[in-house]
């Protein structure tokens, strides 16, 4: 049974609609201390790095997050659900020369479009690298559309992870993959049919 994490952020609707479509089971997670009892987690969400940081760490959902990763179980993260598992990000400058951290399961950071028009709002083509596990797909499909919504991009200091990327005044990395950890920034969950396949790809290839 797939596990939703339900912290308090967004979209978590959407996600199991999605699912539902899928003809999965999926539930939302009781509690940090109940995640064991799941297959496989997904952590969507919207909202500011600092203030999601600091739920997860209120509620003990950090270290049952981390916990997780290091065993090696599949994985799933969604938007901020990626940001978070960075060290640190632009969006939350520390406080009293004290860096907020974040799940520090990936080692890199966060960092904001310095273009005008922020957030991102919409559809973008994605391209993947062969040999990706969520989107191993046919050449038609080599450059996908997916909605994005955000003003940050994460920045891995091992680029090696980095599985897809999609331009918005820069080129960034938009989706990662190590071992059965993967995220991504987008939102297959309000993706249409690439969504959906990319949710079913990681179904069946994790």
């Amino acid at each position: 049974m797939i596990g939703v994490i339900n912290y308090g952020a967004g979209n978590l609707g959407s996600v199991m609609n999605a699912l539902t479509c899928l003809g999965v089971k999926a539930g939302f997670v009781p509690g940090p201390d109940e995640i064991r009892r799941f297959d496989r987690i997904i952590f969507p969400g919207d909202g500011h790095f600092g203030t999601a940081i600091d739920t997860l760490e209120k509620t003990g959902y950090d270290d049952a997050i981390r916990e997780w990763i290091k065993s090696d179980r599949p994985f799933l993260g969604i938007c901020i659900g990626l940001q978070l598992l960075f060290e640190s990000s632009e969006e939350a400058p520390p406080v009293d020369s004290k860096t907020v951290r974040g799940l520090s399961v990936i080692q890199g950071t966060v960092k904001k479009f310095s273009c005008r028009k922020v957030p991102q709002i919409g559809w973008n083509s994605t391209v993947f690298r062969k040999g990706s596990r969520l989107f191993p797909e046919p050449p038609m499909l080599s450059f996908p559309f997916f909605y994005y919504i955000h003003s940050f991009y994460v920045e891995p200091t091992d680029h090696s992870i980095v599985v897809a990327e999609a331009d918005y005044s820069v080129r960034f990395c938009a989706a990662v993959e190590r071992s059965a950890l993967c995220a991504v920034q987008f939102h297959p969950e309000k993706s249409g049919a690439a969504g959906l396949k990319l949710l079913d790809n990681w179904l069946h290839n994790y």
